[in-house]
């Protein structure tokens, strides 16, 4: 993920255990101290499994708990009322605050108890007066003595919740009430054969929830030519009002409106004149964390418009015309062209980045949606140049309503940027200020969601009524225009906030201990920093379903990234998908056959392992067309991974090679790594297709399932080339730049760095499957060696597209995240001769776009299949023998006038691309490539780059002279 406050954006390498920082590894909490709110801690587009350590150290902080509110006592005439007879027990005084049983069905309890419980009873009290005394469990208005299911559960509920496969069951009575008691607090006991109370527990209800009240009706507002209908979806709920205000914030209660349940939806029908008001929901509920009834304040989960903050809900139907910029319906038939998704590039950008920084942007705009609308910015301009390359996707980080940022920016603090600029570059003055206001600033990268269907009113001019809405269309349409689709980060593992009573937390009010996992305990699952979601649960997988398609079909959206996807189930992404790719022009206004979905399947925490059900990890999805982050050939090219030492080094940053003082072993060690790193990116280079065989470093043939990263994971695991995303950087950790320059030997010149830079973004740009780039690798972008800026503010994520600096030496980076790795960093910023000039931040760029020209002048790069890759797809120089630090990679194309491959290719008949990391020229020959009427590409023939152009191929003897730290691509041309 990528978290902002905590950013978990994951991209966890599957190859590695981690030691997290304790502020960010929350422990398995009791119901009654589940965590409220978000707090901060680092960051990890990596992508290695973090350790099970990740849920078990994060401080928690108990809910204020207000009084308790009066609400009409319910009674079951059908169940008598009885005393408890049982005068001891050994039942602990906190009971109540765990959820160790589960109602999994409207017949069907599973509870892991002993052989020596020998009867369970069931208590529910609406008033939440449940407690226990000498007498045992008192306080209830039901009392049911449960059977034993001998059978135990069925296959359906295994599969939902595997983790309670082997629980005792328990039925309940076929003539029980359930909606009625869902509705009260919920209490199990046991009882051994003396009649001694034994153990008891609340109860979890997500599966008796969706047993019962499973829906695909209407939810949040609808409306026709006279009325408005709201719907919420809240079945625990013993009564429901919508308060509506005229003003976004403050002002008089215009109206209160009590509303009506049916099978667990509760609605009002009012007037269309209800449209352009605010409101909220008094959501009257059990709230398991207080352990009280609360009358809950809370946005509809489904809303659609939002005041300030997320404080109400506005009333708002977007399909109304002053919500639509001129053009917006037609905008389906003038999207950029996109025949395949192979043919896709993404490039991930920060919405504040893109802008905040550019001076020919006016001020109102900065930072937010209508920048990219501009026609003429320096920013624009940029993006306008990377897309006539032939970058066909922007990635936008987090752009729905996300906690961390006051939607209000006056509100906002600043630093000084002019007495800033006059420290030292090592200084640690600079992350002070930043640090000291960085939560009263306009920044962070927004991984902390709280209503996902808005766009966020910190980017909009305005935050109240129409703004966000209508400048986010602009914004789409405009990148549309510009030639370039448009992918929405979404994140729906988690939410920023829980409980009854924090600003943030709307799911956990409206249907408490529903929408967020839970442990066998009872109490929140963390593991991707807070308040995990759960798919499994029907509603919430539906609510994500619901949501997709409304960005796609209300804001034309091309594309989904999913942050930890792994934390969500399989066939939750798998529906999405279809759902997706079903909608139609002519139905819904956009056409979901090109929209991309693509995440982070990281396997890890709670659901590791199908733990919780088959969730969307790497090796889970091959065959469903949904992509996968590949850490493997991130790993191999830059070396270690994310949370390993930041020394460590790999294919392109050194090893073995040009050894920078770390300890990596012997030289025997490292040139096996180098080998073996080798491997790794030529599997990658191969879009990471399971079933690819090629020949290792060691002479033995394999394919690509059976190399295996350090910790026995297989490197290869896709089907299809579209299931891979290739990426050496993100938006998580250093920027590529910056950690090229901390592997690399201190005496490297920035020369060479600048070369490795390049190199690093050749190995992606030229793989087959979806090569994915992150903002300002083009232009040698730094964070002064922060490896997590989510919340670092503006200073230490700055964009210059002036081209002037690349952001190196503006201080150490934050504390928090950092300090441990300043004794390295420090001498780094302080030398003067790390830091790029402007000639070689134009070069990069230049650099860039020739990569992109290349991509884009062959199919060949981008093939359709995987057995296309198997076909055309070769590696030279492999072996025993090998020459070190070069990969060749050849891909052939058919002829049209003879039998056998087809051609796709009208141009180039052969593409033979090298990559020599050496720090020397390198010779060799390649016998399979004699007699071939190769030549440099045009694109490198015409390079501001002259050491490319120094390379060269003799037909006779197959051999190439490929220049020290360059990727060269020859072509041969049909009919030469």
């Amino acid at each position: 993920m990528t978290m902002a406050l905590c950013s978990p954006s994951l991209l966890l390498p599957s190859s590695s255990s981690i030691n997290l920082p304790s502020s960010c590894s929350p422990p398995l909490l009791p119901l009654a101290h589940s965590p409220s709110s978000l707090r901060p801690s680092f960051s990890f587009l990596s992508s290695h499994r973090p350790s099970h350590s990740l849920a078990s150290s994060l401080s928690a902080r108990r809910h204020p708990t207000s009084g308790r509110r009066t609400v009409p006592r319910c009674t079951f005439s059908d169940v008598p009322m009885e005393e408890t007879a049982v005068l001891q027990h050994t039942v602990p005084p906190d009971f109540l605050s765990y959820a160790r049983a589960f109602w999994v069905t409207k017949a069907l309890i599973a509870w892991n108890i002993s052989d020596d419980e020998t009867s369970v009873s069931f208590y529910a009290s609406r008033k939440a007066d449940l407690h226990l005394s000498d007498k045992g469990i008192q306080g209830y208005d039901v009392k049911i003595q449960l059977e034993t299911e001998c059978c135990g559960l069925p296959t359906n509920v295994i599969e939902k919740f595997p983790h309670i496969a082997t629980y005792k069951v328990f039925k309940l009575p076929t003539s029980l009430d359930a909606e009625s008691l869902l509705k009260c607090q919920l209490v199990v006991a046991s009882y051994g054969v003396d009649g001694k109370c034994m153990n008891a527990t609340s109860l979890q209800i997500p599966g008796v929830l969706d047993d019962i009240f499973a829906y695909t009706g209407p939810l949040g507002a609808t409306f026709d030519n006279e009325s408005v209908t709201l719907h919420l979806w809240a079945p625990t709920a013993q009564e429901v009002n919508v308060c509506f205000y005229e003003d976004p914030l403050g002002g008089d209660l215009l109206q209160r409106i009590k509303l009506e349940e049916t099978n667990g939806v509760w609605s009002a029908v009012g007037p269309s004149s209800w449209e352009g008001l605010y409101y909220v929901y008094e959501v009257s509920v059990y709230h398991p964390s207080i352990l009280q009834v609360q009358i809950c304040t809370v946005v509809d989960p489904y809303a659609r418009g939002l005041s300030s903050n997320g404080r109400r809900t506005w009333l708002v139907d977007l399909d109304s015309k002053n919500l639509k910029p001129v053009g917006w319906d037609k905008l389906a038939d003038e999207k950029p062209e996109l025949l395949s998704f192979s043919d896709i590039s993404i490039y991930e950008l920060h919405i504040r980045d893109f802008s905040a920084n550019d001076q020919t942007v006016d001020f109102d705009s900065q930072g937010g949606f209508l920048a990219f609308t501009l026609q003429d910015s320096l920013g624009v301009n940029h993006l306008k140049k990377l897309c006539n390359a032939g970058l066909t996707h922007v990635h936008l980080l987090p752009s729905f309503h996300f906690a961390g940022v006051d939607d209000d920016k006056n509100n906002w603090k600043y630093i000084d940027e002019v007495e800033m600029a006059k420290l030292p570059p090592d200084s640690d003055k600079q992350q002070a200020e930043v640090t000291a206001i960085q939560d009263e600033d306009g920044y962070n990268w927004g991984y902390n969601p709280v209503i996902w269907g808005v766009p966020k009113g910190s980017y909009s001019t305005n935050p109240n009524g129409p703004n966000r809405i209508l400048e986010f269309r602009k914004m789409v349409q405009a990148l549309n225009r510009m030639g370039l689709r448009v992918v929405l980060d979404v994140v729906y593992n988690h939410l920023a906030a829980s409980g009854p009573f924090d600003d943030n937390s709307v799911l956990d009010k409206v249907v408490p201990g529903y929408y967020l996992r839970r442990n066998t305990e009872g109490g929140i699952e963390n593991s991707t920093c807070t308040n995990n979601t759960a798919s499994e649960h029907f509603m919430m997988g539906r609510l994500i379903v619901d949501d997709l398609t409304c960005w796609a079909v209300d804001y034309k959206v091309d594309g989904f990234r999913f942050d930890l996807m792994g934390h969500i189930m399989k066939s939750t992404m798998v529906k999405a998908k279809s759902t997706l790719q079903s909608l139609s022009k002519d139905k819904d206004g956009v056409d979901g056959s090109m929209i991309y979905i693509y995440g982070e399947g990281w396997d890890f925490g709670e659901v590791a392992n199908n733990k919780r059900g088959i969730n969307a990890t790497q090796f889970n999805l091959p065959g469903t067309g949904i992509g996968s982050f590949n850490d493997r050939i991130r790993d191999a090219v830059l070396g270690g991974s994310p949370f390993a030492h930041p020394l460590q080094q790999g294919f392109v940053t050194g090893l073995s090679l040009e050894p920078n003082g770390y300890d990596h072993g012997d030289k025997s060690v490292t040139d096996l790594m180098l080998s073996s790193s080798a491997d790794h990116i030529q599997v990658g280079l191969a879009a990471n297709l399971k079933d690819f065989i090629l020949t290792c470093q060691d002479g033995t043939t394999k394919k690509g399932s059976e190399f295996y990263t350090y910790d026995g994971k297989s490197v290869g695991f896709t089907l299809s080339p579209v299931e891979i995303v290739n990426y050496v950087s993100a938006h998580d950790n250093e920027t590529l730049f910056d950690i090229i320059s901390m592997k690399t030997p201190m005496e490297h010149s920035v020369d060479d760095r600048c070369r490795m830079n390049h190199l690093a973004t050749s190995i992606v740009a030229l793989s087959q499957g979806i090569p994915f780039f992150h903002c300002g690798d083009e232009i040698l972008r730094s964070k002064s060696l922060d490896r997590d800026s989510y919340n670092s503010g503006d200073w230490f994520n700055r964009l210059d597209f002036t081209y002037q600096a690349n952001n190196w030496g503006v201080g150490l980076p934050p504390r928090e995240k950092n300090e441990y790795n300043w004794p390295l960093i420090q001498p780094r910023l302080a030398n003067p001769s790390f830091k790029p000039e402007k000639h070689h931040i134009l070069a990069a760029v230049d650099n860039f776009v020739d990569l992109l020209k290349i991509r884009y002048s062959s199919p060949l790069f981008r093939l359709r299949t995987a057995n296309a890759i198997q076909e055309r797809l070769h590696f030279h120089n492999t072996g025993p023998s090998w020459v070190q630090g070069i990969i060749i990679m050849s891909i052939e194309d058919g002829d049209a006038e003879k039998p056998g491959m087809a051609q796709i290719d009208p141009v180039y008949s052969l593409v033979v691309v090298l990559f020599n990391v050496c720090p020397a020229q390198v010779s060799l020959e390649i016998p399979a490539l004699k007699s071939r009427t190769l030549q440099l590409h045009p694109v490198q023939l015409n390079s501001v780059d002259d050491v490319v152009k120094q390379s060269a191929y003799d037909a006779s003897s197959g051999g190439f002279i490929i220049p020290r730290k360059t990727t060269s691509v020859f072509v041969e041309l049909r009919n030469t």
